[in-house]
């Protein structure tokens, strides 16, 4: 994600919502991932946070009105819509949307808006009668229609101490669709990725499963920097502690069996599948319909193996597989690679420090069905992901001049 905001320059609109105080921490966000924020602010959103607090985190000047001291009118608005990677308006309150779908310029920040060519992502915040009103629905879907982006809002506790639908996106929904955004002229434009992540459960009764140690972390890197590459991402993801991520359609699943039918489903017209699940190698054979109660005797479950997802599913795409293992780590590797038919895998040594589950990092060796291996030193999960995609992308492109000839 960083990668993709590094030198971006980004205008934050912040309207008077009392949402407004999380828009620095959306801000400062930006800043450490190495963008450029210039911050507009409606005069009513001066009533809930202060220039001041956006002033220091930038460290750029807060636009809060087209006129100076002075009297004379300033064209600040014009040199920010001309300048922008992308505008982002959060929170947006109703009024703000009113304006902008009516073409309204009446403030500093609806004229940079209808002044802009650059993409504006908007992320209400609003009372939820307000936000479900025709009148509100009616705007926001004729600026969908014009091609706004629309982040949120989501459903639960509000200012006014109710719950509805109208609570603000969270920091890194918004940024994640800010980059989503930003990467829509990536290598992966127009592509279909379609990703695994987390480890299977196999019931054994109502309350027991096995699973293993996957985090899914590594999944989800991979489907961050596909979308943020320019791709349209499906992430079937077995249960995680980790945050959905924004622009990316999530297919939840349980067991391997439950795993193979949405890959199944998911791959039809895509161009590269990359399983990054831990699936489980066996399950109960027959797991219990009630809880099985404890006694003074031991328990003996008769396992069966699991579906090999890889070897069942079909199709014309690029094939990726994961491989973590504790010896022997590229001979495995090229074994299942072979197996599997694959056109590239990614194998980690489990016994490594700071790689493999529920860790940040990972050290991988990429070994391709050519035969080159690739050992990597010890990297972020987010940066493995862009060094796998890194050569997807390069074997799409060779499927697409080998089309052409």
């Amino acid at each position: 994600m960083e990668a993709m905001l590094r030198g971006k320059r980004i205008v934050l609109g912040v309207t008077g919502s009392i949402a407004a105080y999380k828009a620095v921490d959306i801000a400062h966000q930006l800043k450490l991932a190495g963008a450029e924020v210039d911050v507009v602010m409606t005069e009513e959103a001066g009533w809930f946070i202060s220039p001041l607090s956006f002033q220091a985190l930038t460290k750029r000047a807060v636009v809060t009105s087209m006129f100076e001291l002075t009297s004379e009118f300033s064209v600040e608005h014009v040199a920010l819509a001309e300048a922008a990677d992308v505008v982002v308006i959060a929170p947006a309150t109703a009024n703000i949307i009113a304006k902008i779908a009516a073409g309204i310029a009446d403030d500093i920040l609806s004229c940079t808006v209808l002044a802009t060519t650059a993409p504006v992502v908007i992320a209400p915040a609003m009372e939820s009668h307000m936000y479900e009103n025709p009148v509100t629905q009616e705007n926001i879907s004729r600026l969908k229609g014009r091609g706004f982006i629309f982040v949120g809002p989501s459903f639960g506790r509000l200012a006014s101490g109710g719950v509805g639908l109208g609570r603000f996106a969270t920091t890194g929904e918004i940024i994640g669709v800010i980059s989503g955004v930003l990467g829509r002229s990536g290598d992966l434009a127009g592509k279909k990725v379609v990703v695994t992540a987390g480890g299977t459960r196999e019931p054994i009764d109502p309350v027991r499963y096995i699973t293993n140690r996957s985090s899914g972390k590594m999944g989800y890197a991979l489907a961050e920097a596909a979308r943020d590459r320019g791709a349209e991402v499906t992430l079937i993801a077995a249960p995680t502690s980790l945050a959905r991520p924004a622009g990316v359609k999530v297919v939840d699943i349980g067991t391997a069996k439950e795993m193979l039918r949405a890959v199944k489903g998911a791959v039809l017209g895509a161009d590269a599948l990359v399983m990054a699940a831990a699936v489980a190698d066996y399950r109960p054979r027959e797991p219990s319909g009630k809880k099985i109660k404890k006694s003074g005797a031991g328990l003996t479950l008769e396992m069966e193996l699991t579906p090999d997802i890889l070897s069942e599913v079909k199709g014309n795409f690029v094939r990726v597989g994961f491989a973590a293992e504790s010896e022997k780590l590229v001979v495995n590797a090229k074994k299942k690679l072979k197996q599997k038919n694959l056109d590239l895998i990614v194998a980690n040594d489990i016994t490594a420090p700071d790689s493999g589950f529920g860790v940040d990092t990972n050290r991988v060796t990429i070994v391709d069905k050519d035969g080159k291996v690739d050992s990597l030193p010890l990297l972020s999960k987010r940066e493995v992901a862009e060094r796998v995609l890194d050569r997807v992308a390069g074997m799409l492109g060779k499927k697409r001049r080998g089309r052409r000839r």
